[in-house]
């Protein structure tokens, strides 16, 4: 499958401050890639620079087969963007936002279609600024679809967001995607991540640390399982790391997490251990993506 990004060796330095730090990325066609990291990994960064709205320090990127410095306008033409916070004209309704829009491109897709689209037909008439937070960002990404893009970014696009919004926005990229083009995808959701990407990408301070499907990244915790627990008498890491089925043990905020193959093989010695050591407090959960960048890092995302 050919390649919609192409990076290698990306830098991106500010002053003293390097936001980016050798990164290799290949986003395939037809594809929802994720971009997972906290904040000041660089996620964004990156982003400004595949859009081209942020020149790199260092390296070399490539869009849709063309380079920024020497294909523009055509690109201008064939990415659909949706930034981080969209701040459209307050008195244009959403049918006049989505219609100056479309104007920007040569082609595109009719307005009443995308309207259809992000839900957002019974709200035509109404200015932006009496839209909830839900409609502006469904808006948002409207704006970005009505060129009718074969790649389109979105960066945080379900921050702040109720529930129902979110998933409104999921349904809006999955049919997006169903038609064959490519997102690349930031987000601190790791529901999202794994209900919308098929290969994710952890970034922390500038540099890649772990690449593949969600899948993949979870079983690489050796475990389906994370049981979380707190005793009175502080237990090390190493007196719960050998007991049958447990294959990793970290210390956390205030306790330690385990990651397990077999709970209910697991769950029983690990009871039998801490119990001694006064018990005060156990979960369990499926494995995450956070789990996974916790386990590489050591930190949680929104730290």
């Amino acid at each position: 499958m050919s390649a919609a990004v192409r990076v290698e060796k990306l830098v991106k330095k500010y002053a003293d401050v390097t936001a980016v730090d050798g990164l290799d990325l290949e986003v395939r066609r037809g594809e929802c890639f994720g971009l997972l990291g906290p904040n000041g990994a660089g996620k964004t960064t990156t982003v400004e620079i595949l859009e081209g709205l942020n020149d790199p320090t260092a390296g070399s990127v490539e869009v849709l087969g063309m380079r920024w410095a020497r294909d523009e306008r055509e690109l201008r033409q064939r990415l659909g963007v949706s930034l981080q916070e969209t701040h459209l004209p307050d008195k244009l309704t959403v049918e006049e936002n989505l219609r100056m829009f479309r104007s920007f491109y040569r082609r595109g897709r009719p307005v009443d279609e995308v309207l259809e689209l992000v839900e957002l037909r019974d709200k035509r008439g109404a200015w932006t600024e009496r839209l909830s937070g839900g409609q502006k960002q469904r808006l948002a990404v409207a704006c970005a679809l009505v060129s009718d893009p074969e790649l389109l970014f979105l960066d945080e696009p379900t921050t702040g967001l109720d529930p129902q919004s979110r998933r409104q926005l999921w349904d809006v990229v999955l049919g997006f995607k169903a038609r064959g083009r490519t997102v690349l995808l930031t987000t601190h959701y790791m529901d999202e991540a794994e209900r919308l990407c098929d290969r994710v990408a952890i970034v922390d301070q500038g540099k890649l640390i772990s690449l593949g499907t969600p899948a993949e990244l979870i079983a690489s915790l050796g475990g389906q399982q994370v049981v979380e627990l707190a005793t009175e008498r502080p237990l090390a890491p190493d007196e719960l790391a050998g007991l049958p089925s447990v294959r990793s043990a970290r210390r956390n905020a205030d306790g330690l997490a385990l990651t397990v193959e077999q709970l209910h093989v697991a769950l029983p010695a690990i009871l039998g251990r801490a119990e001694p050591s006064g018990l005060t407090r156990l979960s369990t959960h499926h494995a995450t993506l956070e789990d996974v960048f916790v386990h590489l890092t050591g930190r949680h995302l929104r730290e």
